[in-house]
């Protein structure tokens, strides 16, 4: 999903889209934006057991750069399948809706206009079908 901007006024012709990987600040925001987001996973009693050895870098590093392309970011996501990883957890549509609160919330934490983070979690929304396997 990109936005569309004139970076010169007077050059209309001229149109640069801007992704939302780059509205939001690029690679060290979406960091920030996943250590804030685990953080919080690990803390709900309701999503804790989900990780029992908690989040490590690796994971972090597939969420940010899983995340990163999505939002239109440069680097492409190689990890493992989505669907797969996620199959046999037992996640329900609860649990997605309170792991999509707390990245929101996150997101406010970081100062993320809402309309850019309803952008987000509308992109998010679109993994339920991977994700969700109760």
């Amino acid at each position: 999903m990109t936005m569309t901007t004139c970076p010169n006024a007077s050059a209309p012709a001229e149109v640069e889209a801007i992704s939302i990987y780059e509205e939001i600040g690029g690679r060290p925001a979406l960091v920030a934006a996943v250590d804030g987001f685990c953080r919080r996973l690990l803390a709900d009693p309701e999503l804790a057991p989900f990780f029992p050895g908690g989040v490590g870098d690796r994971h972090r590093r597939y969420l940010a750069t899983f995340l990163g392309e999505a939002l239109g970011g440069p680097r492409r996501y190689r990890g493992p399948d989505i669907a797969a990883a996620h199959h046999g957890l037992s996640i329900s549509d609860t649990h997605f809706d309170l792991t999509a609160a707390h990245l929101l919330a996150t997101l406010d934490d970081l100062g993320v206009p809402p309309s850019l983070a309803d952008r987000i979690i509308g992109i998010v929304a679109g993994l339920r079908q991977a994700v969700v396997t109760v």
